[in-house]
């Protein structure tokens, strides 16, 4: 009786032991499926491949929101894992920007970097043609000679609108200025209007030591210009011309002398029979910044029939700005 109760009891401390083992079993198994299947989500919902270049980089999120970035060689069995997060982000992030890197380029692209010669300070000299282009004075006009060394020409060209035509190298410009023009008489007289024409005036100062005597209009221009850039090296060789065109907006004389010793200032503001609106041409060559210009107007000084028949022109230097 005794060792059927013994077997008994050895029979059930081993089915418990069985079955203790095969609850462990079950367990371990349910774990590695768990494990298993969350492998399997991240692999399939929550892993993203971004390749570059030669580079592959995979970012692995699983659902306790931790993320695992690895960088891979494309072609290359050695796998680089687990890099700096730092540096993967920074590829990531210039990958990111590669779409607002084109849109960059595409708005360059439409801004034009052609920018035209106009705006500038000019200094230069004037003088004027006759009508056969010769700068010496017959009988008639003998009082209209100049000290071309002193009649100073100040042109400010203070607004400018460039247009660009072909490949920022070539455009239309315009825009508007103020050309000031000093005609500095060479001899002692000035002029005034008799008869409503324009003659020497011989008799005002007769006797007097004349220090300056002058005449000075100022107009309002605008050209519209033609210019070509021609890339030398790191500079620019610029060309431009075209047609200008002016409004007078004043004119005087001025007549500097000595009178008992005492030093005097006359000044006489009047239209002169001086015209009105005129035109010519312009151009202008040069480097950069720095360019020569010329001036040369196919309107008259004086309007027709009430002045002598002569055209201005003016050369110098423009520094543009």
């Amino acid at each position: 009786m005794n060792k059927i109760i013994l077997s008994l009891f050895i029979l059930s401390i081993t089915l418990n032991s069985f079955a203790q083992e095969t609850d462990s079993l079950k367990l371990k198994l349910a774990k590695e499926e768990t494990v298993l299947n969350k492998e399997l989500s991240l692999d399939t919902n929550n892993t993203t491949d971004i390749k570059f270049k030669n580079k592959t980089i995979t970012i692995v999120k699983d659902d306790d929101g931790e993320t695992t970035i690895t960088v891979k060689k494309t072609g290359n069995i050695d796998e680089q894992k687990n890099t700096e997060a730092s540096e993967a982000f920074e590829t990531i992030e210039e990958l990111n920007n590669f779409d607002d890197f084109d849109i960059d380029i595409n708005k360059k692209k439409h801004k034009s970097n052609f920018k035209g010669s106009w705006a500038a300070v000019e200094f230069g000299v004037n003088n004027y043609f006759n009508n056969d282009f010769s700068i010496s004075r017959d009988a008639s006009d003998e009082f209209m000679d100049l000290n071309t060394g002193k009649s100073w020409n100040f042109n400010l060209n203070f607004a400018q609108y460039s247009i660009n035509l072909i490949n920022e190298q070539f455009g239309i410009v315009t825009g508007l200025g103020l050309e000031f023009n000093n005609y500095r008489f060479d001899n002692n007289i000035t002029i005034q209007k008799v008869g409503g024409v324009i003659v020497e005036d011989a008799t005002t100062y007769a006797g007097f030591n004349l220090d300056k005597t002058k005449l000075t209009t100022t107009y309002l221009t605008a050209p519209i210009l033609l210019e070509l850039h021609i890339p030398i090296k790191h500079d620019e060789f610029k060309i431009s011309g075209g047609v200008i065109g002016g409004v007078k907006i004043g004119s005087h004389t001025k007549v500097v002398y000595k009178d008992s010793g005492n030093k005097k200032k006359d000044k006489i503001k009047d239209d002169f029979n001086l015209s009105s609106l005129r035109y010519g041409f312009t151009a202008r060559l040069g480097f950069e910044d720095v360019n020569l210009y010329a001036n040369y107007y196919m309107t008259s000084l004086f309007e027709k029939n009430k002045g002598p028949e002569l055209y201005p022109f003016a050369v110098g230097i423009s520094l543009a700005f």
